[in-house]
């Protein structure tokens, strides 16, 4: 035995504690995050779990606000040497991550020099396209993926004299039930819907097969020019408006704030991300459900598929080869069929794997909680196509905000649609510039 270790073994002896070696040391994971309530817990849930059931490895989550301000504490964190091991990431924030050089550690690459089993096509193509390169690299883990479905109230369209197990499936549909609903006493708010930019803009030009920019939305260069003015988005912004003078269509605001609209009772329809489910299940005291998308039936081909939301794992750059080691452990660890499935099913937010989709179908999960295989059956609705594959804009956090601005001046009468869809393009298009010249530093 080594000088060392007798000194060490004595010395715990004399003091009446056990030996600690070198290999007794755990190695500390900080994960950045931005979940809240009921997915915050899962997120903790997760992290104690697997600090169980190994001992080298300690994973510590870490609340750091809303996603676009734990974006910007990782990127502060970065520059100033102190970023976290993994940090989450919304979906739109994925070119900003991908544009920062050495910042950021592919997870392909990761895994693949420590070793670690990884089969990309054991996850769901219609979520890692969007955090994969055009050769098929997944740059990011995925984690709480979503998507939009219209959330309804079922009590309120009986009310109305509308069929509780028939929601509308098209937008023509939807104005006629919130006109209904008004009649029968939704006064407030027929239809609303959280995320404002990706429920009006994002996602309803991918379900219709239209580009919302060029470039394959941006996923095929950063040289992307928006095309969010054609004529479906004009058109949609436009009835959008004429809705909002009777409210039969009410704003909601920019992000997901809102969504208490819906679970109160107020606004009967309403377009939101699925991973709202078990806010929905715990706080709506009405009889609900969740219904794909509205389409416009006179646009071929739709509805086509929809898009993901949510966000996934980034693994910073930076780190030892240990602490990498540990970091691979933990998504091979979160890959786990059974835990991606509980996952699933108790949030709401996607299986990323086929094998957790195949046990939940298999254990008969949607007999009984057909809601959640609705954002499933949107992905795979259609074989994605570049209008529809996601988007990777520059700078869209930022974007969406400008965007939103301008649907909020069509809606408050201050602007056509038109005019405020030309608008919004022209001032994303600057945005996009700004960041290819900084990207192509």
């Amino acid at each position: 035995m080594a000088l060392t270790s007798i000194v060490r073994t004595t010395l715990a002896a004399a003091l009446g504690i056990a030996a600690a070696g070198p290999a007794l040391a755990v190695t500390e994971l900080q994960w950045w995050h931005a979940m809240v309530g009921a997915n915050n817990e899962a997120v903790m849930k997760l992290a104690e779990e697997f600090n169980a059931s190994q001992s080298e490895y300690k994973v510590v989550p870490a609340y750091k606000g809303t996603y676009p301000e734990t974006l910007n504490a990782g990127i502060a964190a970065f520059r100033a040497g102190t970023a976290p091991h993994i940090i989450q990431v919304f979906e739109v924030g994925t070119a900003t991550m991908m544009a920062a050089k050495g910042a950021v550690k592919p997870v392909y690459q990761l895994m693949k020099e420590v070793g670690q089993p990884f089969d990309p096509n054991a996850y769901l193509s219609a979520i890692t396209g969007y955090y994969s390169t055009a050769k098929g690299e997944m740059l990011s883990f995925p984690f709480n993926s979503s998507s939009m479905v219209m959330w309804v109230n079922r009590d309120a369209l009986k009310k109305a004299g509308l069929d509780p197990n028939a929601p509308p499936k098209t937008w023509p549909a939807v104005f006629e039930a919130a006109k209904a609903l008004k009649a029968a006493g939704y006064t407030t708010c027929g239809v609303s819907n959280t995320w404002v930019t990706w429920a009006h803009l994002e996602q309803l030009s991918a379900w219709h097969n239209v580009p919302l920019a060029t470039k394959a939305n941006g996923l095929d260069g950063f040289d992307t020019t928006l095309e969010i003015n054609g004529p479906l988005q004009v058109k949609h912004l436009a009835n959008l408006a004429e809705m909002q003078k009777e409210k039969l269509y009410d704003y909601s605001g920019r992000y997901d704030n809102g969504f208490g609209r819906f679970t109160s009772g107020e606004c009967p329809l309403f377009l939101g991300s699925s991973g709202s489910y078990g806010n929905v299940r715990g706080n709506a005291k009405f009889d609900w459900a969740a219904a794909p998308m509205p389409y416009y039936p006179d646009v071929a081909g739709a509805p086509q598929n929809s898009i993901i939301g949510g966000a996934s794992l980034w693994v910073m750059g930076g780190k030892s080869a240990e602490e990498y080691k540990g970091v691979a452990k933990f998504f091979a660890f979160l890959s786990d069929t059974e835990r991606q499935a509980r996952i699933h099913q108790t949030t709401g937010y996607l299986p990323i794997t086929r094998a957790a989709y195949e046990k939940s179908k298999a254990d008969g999960w949607y007999d009984k909680n057909p809601a959640l295989e609705v954002p499933i059956k949107e992905l795979t609705n259609k074989p994605p196509t570049e209008n529809s594959r996601g988007l990777r804009l520059g700078n869209m956090p930022q974007m969406r905000d400008v965007w939103a601005e301008e649907i909020e001046a069509a809606l408050a009468g201050k602007k056509t649609a038109k005019q405020a869809l030309d608008e919004a393009a022209a001032r994303g298009n600057a945005m996009l510039r700004q960041f290819e010249k900084q990207a192509g530093r």
